[in-house]
């Protein structure tokens, strides 16, 4: 098997890992660090410490899901030693308007509407919308309060509407 020819540190196993799942986890990696550049060096980062503790893996439940869970940690320590986290409890009116639907915007569009959050904002959406984690989790991992996290997915939420308004907008006025 290739985890276990890879956890006997043979070269050629790792490497056929990392191409095998480095296309989707740089893809991960790029959900919370808008830079290409940075999110690169973070997969790397994160390929090491995969490679580094390949023998804990229990082969209980996905490799893939292993993989990701430490890229997704691996950010979330870069984007911690940054301090991006806006702590204020800022009020917002939400607008109950229903938004256009999303069914005819591109997926590049979207990143950039996901790109464009304040990273806080961005990385709490990310556990929450995509990686499916629960509030009380995402405080944990991030050493915050259930409550902060809860305020920054609201406001996560409210600027994506905005700016999922504003870009509609441009693009029906140049219609």
């Amino acid at each position: 098997m290739l985890i276990k020819k890879a956890i006997d540190n043979k070269r050629e196993a790792q490497k056929q890992l990392f191409e095998q799942h480095s296309p989707k986890m740089l893809g991960v990696c790029r959900q919370y660090v808008k830079d290409l550049h940075h999110a690169e060096d973070l997969m790397l980062q994160g390929f090491l410490k995969v490679f580094k503790n390949l023998d804990k893996f229990k082969f209980q439940g996905s490799f893939e899901g292993w993989v990701r869970k430490i890229m997704v940690n691996t950010c979330i320590s870069y984007l911690r030693k940054k301090n991006i986290f806006d702590l204020t409890d800022e009020e917002y009116v939400f607008n109950d308007a229903a938004t256009e639907s999303l069914e005819n915007t591109s997926v590049a569009d979207i990143q950039k509407l996901i790109d464009s959050l304040p990273e806080g904002y961005k990385m709490v959406f990310n556990l929450y919308a995509i990686e499916g984690y629960k509030h009380s989790e995402i405080a944990q991992k991030l050493s915050i309060s259930e409550s902060t996290s809860k305020s920054q997915l609201f406001k996560a939420r409210k600027l994506l509407q905005q700016n999922y308004t504003k870009m509609n907008t441009i693009i029906h006025e140049n219609e």
